[in-house]
């Protein structure tokens, strides 16, 4: 039977449109007698607790108790990596950080209990900005620094040079379920949590670490989430050790939810990054050098600050070879959220920096943005910065290629000059650009995954892995390739909700892996269940009696043959060094490429996005509609990232964006008028499970080309000269950029590059 690679449903589509699926908070009635958590919330960004007192919150009708840091029996912090995320902080360190908990036999009383808390605080001075975190050398950790080569020496070498600056902002994850949890003791005095959370194993760590027990008593499951986007990875923790630590000492269920106004205060999220960079070029525009600063927001507590600031740099190339390069990152430490992973996870930004310098570079050189780009690509034999071969670099090439005539892009770009020669106030752009995204986990113990598979005497099977289901159709993957692999129907497998007590130890379901980690390990699974049941099969073939699967699995029970099976996957062939950054931290590249068009007002800034050509390897797709569903959503969402989603704190460090009012979200309005997306062809990749390739990411960066879309039609209200233009590129940035392509004479940048001289 053939199921991977042909389109089915999302295997919970029936729930997710009549509302019969659910999600953790739809599980209360489950647990009677349940308590509701609330904060008492912090009112500064930056603050000393001089006093706690929570007398007055226990004495409000309906509140059963408060938490705070001595009511932890182990340590009273959920910080992942470096134990830095107190529970209930005695220096506040964000505005409305918590520093103690209400639990109420209602939300209005924990809430109403909350207000009643007395605490003093005093006040001090808070780092809002990577401006000003620079300034007071305000960071979490000493400098990331990458380099090939001898990048200064390349740079002053280069017959011309290039620099610039830019701010990229963050990005709010906006998960339709806000983050939630809900503990209790079970009947042998350990603690089930069911939890919202992309990493299962690491609650549950978290979890017994509060608690002071062991991991083998707390259980975390997941049944699904309703989106995550990388901001459950590590800070749903938080969340489930409050609501654990609060079953742990009432020895009643707990839960804890965020409403999305505070859920939105909270919580980490895109890494805001301010750039600089100089590059050494020719005079065809092709790269000979180049040297970049990065600046990460990492907020109040490190998180995933530094394996973003990593994944950052090593994607400063794009599809782009750097023959000389020196790359230093710092990550700041500033008063606001603990910015956290997010979909491409630092590639993003790094890739937004070497997009900005090759316009700069095509538009001071008076080329073609597009020429530019095609001269820098990878060819075959070429290494990335990093040390790892490009070795299927001919696919940039031909993707790019592809597209350029599928989207009649040279025919449109001559079409678009014409009509901005004949408007002063409207002009289009058209940009486009490729995508190279590495695939794995860049710390190489997370690229594993294990399984669990059963199979009943009835034919019907259920599979355990350790992926986590978010709407993004992993469990769809999954149930294909077992169906596929045992040779069953598909409605006879069932995927089992994530649970730490079926697979332990894995990994978080991120860096595009889900599949080819969680699914080759199911493979496993089912190809030892395939090899015990085949000889069964035979023998009733010899005696005359083919049998189906039921009757084999039948047979093979009366037998004594196993119908369990647990699979492993470890990814093959990863060897990097976290001290120099070298080596191969990815298993293989994903790429693509996109053309974009846009119309941009020159009265007020607003645009339009006319039309979006995509084109990307998925390798050999194990489920095209869950596919196609990735590529079109990672594009809408980062076209949300780059022209839309602005955050903004004020001067309190407050966010002031805090719901969807304030926050711009993507809408139809903001849908390409024609929009078009398709996979390349003859495109399997070896070595992974049935040649598909990695999606969840790497279709977000397609939207680059539309930020570099806007850049062009900026440019076409002036003389075609340099465009400066940091995200969000909202209409107010647009319209300044526009009144700054106008006031720039026609010949400057030009000279400039002329000369050899950088620009500050």
């Amino acid at each position: 039977m053939k199921f991977v690679g042909n389109p089915h449903p999302h295997e919970s589509a029936e729930g997710h449109v009549t509302g019969g699926a659910l999600y953790t908070d739809d599980l209360l009635e489950r647990f009677p007698g349940v308590l509701h958590a609330w904060p008492v919330l912090a009112p500064h960004a930056h603050a000393r607790v001089l006093e706690c007192d929570l007398s007055a919150a226990c004495a409000r009708p309906g509140v059963v108790t408060t938490l705070n840091a001595a009511d932890a029996p182990g340590e009273a912090d959920s910080g992942a990596n470096r134990h830095d995320e107190p529970l209930f902080p005695k220096e506040v360190l964000y505005h409305q950080q918590p520093v103690a908990w209400v639990l109420g036999e209602t939300l209005d009383a924990a809430q109403d209990g909350a207000a009643h808390a007395r605490v003093l605080y005093e006040k001090l001075p808070a780092i809002l900005t990577i401006d000003h975190a620079i300034r007071e050398s305000s960071f979490h950790s000493a400098p990331a620094r990458l380099h090939r080569g001898d990048a200064r020496a390349a740079i002053d070498a280069s017959p011309l040079r290039t620099s610039g600056e830019l701010a990229i902002g963050g990005q709010e994850h906006f998960y339709l379920e806000t983050q939630c949890a809900l503990a209790a003791i079970d009947e042998s005095g350990g603690v089930l949590v069911h939890c919202s959370t992309q990493h299962p194993t690491e609650t549950q760590a978290i979890v017994a670490r509060v608690l002071g027990i062991g991991e083998n008593r707390v259980t975390v499951e997941c049944l699904r989430m309703g989106g995550a986007f990388g901001g459950k990875e590590v800070q749903a923790n938080a969340w489930a050790a409050i609501a654990a630590l609060g079953a742990w000492k009432t020895r009643r269920p707990v839960r804890v939810r965020l409403p999305r106004a505070l859920d939105m205060a909270l919580t980490g999220k895109r890494h805001p990054f301010f750039a600089r960079y100089t590059a050494g070029h020719d005079e065809r525009g092709k790269l000979l050098g180049i040297e970049a600063e990065l600046y990460s927001d990492g907020g109040w507590s490190l998180d995933l600050s530094e394996p973003v600031l990593w994944r950052a740099i090593f994607h400063l190339d794009n599809a782009y070879l750097l023959p000389a390069a020196a790359v230093t990152g710092y990550i700041c430490r500033t008063h606001k959220t603990s910015q956290t992973a997010f979909r491409g996870f630092g590639g993003p930004q790094g890739m937004v920096v070497i997009e900005d310098a090759l316009d700069r570079i095509a538009r001071a050189l008076g080329l073609p943005p597009h020429v530019v780009r095609e001269r820098n690509f990878y060819r075959e034999g070429d290494s990335t910065h990093y040390g790892m071969a490009v070795k299927d670099a001919s696919r940039i090439t031909r993707i790019w290629d592809e597209l350029r005539e599928s989207s009649s892009f040279d025919t449109r770009r001559i079409a678009i000059d014409e009509i901005n020669a004949g408007e002063s106030n409207r002009k289009r752009g058209i940009a486009i650009t490729p995508v190279k995204f590495g695939i794995s986990f860049t710390a190489t113990m997370f690229n594993q995954a294990g399984a669990l598979a059963l199979i009943y005497r009835d034919g019907t099977v259920q599979i355990n892995h350790g992926g986590t289901e978010m709407g993004q159709g992993l469990h769809t993957k999954i149930r294909q390739i077992a169906a596929e692999s045992l040779g069953v129907p598909l409605e006879t497998v069932r995927i089992m909700p994530t649970r730490t007590d079926k697979v332990p130890n894995t990994s978080a379901t991120a860096a595009s892996a889900g599949t080819d980690l969680n699914g080759a390990a199911v493979l496993d699974a089912c190809e030892q269940l395939k090899a015990r049941l085949a000889p069964v099969a035979a023998a009733l073939a010899a005696e005359g009696r083919p049998a189906g699967f039921a009757q084999t699995v039948e047979a093979a029970y009366r037998q004594r043959i196993p119908l369990f099976a647990q699979g492993y996957y470890r990814t093959p062939g990863l060897s990097y060094d976290a001290r120099t950054g070298q080596g191969k931290p990815f298993h293989y590249f994903a790429y693509g490429a996109a053309v974009s068009e846009v119309e941009v007002d020159g009265f007020t800034g607003d645009y339009r996005v006319l039309r979006a050509d995509l084109l990307h390897d998925v390798g050999e797709s194990s489920s095209p509609i869950i596919d196609m569903g990735q590529v079109e959503g990672g594009f809408i969402q980062g076209v949300g990232w780059l022209t839309l989603e602005e955050l903004v704190w004020n001067d309190e460090g407050r966010l002031a964006t805090n719901g969807a009012s304030t926050y711009k979200l993507p809408s139809w309005a903001e849908l390409p008028e024609d929009f078009r997306v398709k996979f390349l062809t003859r495109a399997a990749e070896p070595g992974v499970v049935f040649g598909s390739k990695a999606v969840g990411e790497p279709p977000l960066m397609l939207a680059i080309s539309v930020r570099e879309a806007l850049r062009d039609a900026i440019a076409a209200f002036g003389k075609g000269g340099l465009v400066e233009l940091d995200s969000p590129a909202t209409p107010e940035r647009v319209y300044w950029a526009i009144e700054r392509a106008r006031a720039v004479p026609s010949t400057s940048v030009l000279n400039e590059a002329a000369a050899g001289v950088a620009r500050p």
